[in-house]
C-alpha cells in the first residue's frame, strides 16, 4: 500500500521521494468530523483511491494503469444534495437532486481518481465529491486536492488498488 501524503498548510502532495505542489480548498482544511456540504474545507483524514474517472478526448488511458478506471459522459454527474437518497455518489444526469456534472468546460476532470471520504454509507451533509483531480490555472478547488496535468499522468500509473492519500 502506498500513501499520498498532502501537507494541507503546505500545499504539497508527497509519494515516494517526489514532492508536488497541490491546491486544496478554498477554506483550507478541517478535520472530517467539522466537514460540511459546500463550505470549501479539505477534510483531512485518511481516503482510499476507490477509481479513476477519464474524459474521452481529453485524456488517454496511462500504460500500465493498476487503478480501476472508466469513461465519463454528459450523463455522469455527482450528487451533491443532502436531501438526496443518491447523495455523495454518482448519478445520471439529468437527476432530480442537485448534482455536479462531471463534463466541464475547463481541464479539472479530464481525470477524476474518487476518493473514499464520506462513502462508507455516504452520511448527509458530511461532504460530496471529495476528488483528487487536475488542478487548473492554480485555482483552490472545492474541497478536493488538485496537481497539475503533467504530475497527475506521471503519478498515475505508480498508483495501485489499496492506495490512500492521507491528508494532513
Amino acid at each position: 500500500m502506498n500513501i499520498l501524503r498532502v501537507d494541507a498548510k503546505a500545499r504539497t502532495l508527497n509519494f515516494e521521494d517526489q514532492v508536488i505542489p497541490c491546491t486544496i480548498g478554498r477554506s483550507g482544511s478541517c478535520p472530517a468530523d467539522q466537514k460540511r456540504e459546500g463550505d470549501g474545507c479539505t477534510p483531512r483524514g485518511k481516503w482510499p483511491i476507490r477509481t479513476v474517472l477519464f474524459r474521452p478526448g481529453r485524456s488517454t488511458l496511462p500504460r500500465r494503469l493498476k487503478l480501476p478506471w472508466r469513461w465519463i459522459g454528459a450523463q455522469d454527474g455527482w450528487s451533491d444534495d443532502p436531501s438526496d437518497p443518491s447523495y455523495n455518489q454518482p448519478v445520471c444526469l439529468p437527476h432530480p437532486f442537485s448534482a455536479e456534472s462531471l463534463i466541464r468546460e475547463d481541464p479539472l476532470y479530464d481525470i477524476i481518481i474518487i476518493l473514499g471520504h464520506n462513502d462508507d454509507p455516504p452520511v448527509s451533509d458530511k461532504g460530496s465529491a471529495i476528488f483528487f483531480h487536475i488542478c487548473y490555472e492554480n485555482r483552490d478547488t472545492e474541497g478536493c486536492v488538485a496537481i497539475t496535468r503533467p504530475n497527475m499522468d506521471a503519478l498515475l500509473p505508480k498508483l495501485e488498488p489499496g492506495d490512500v492519500m492521507e491528508i494532513v
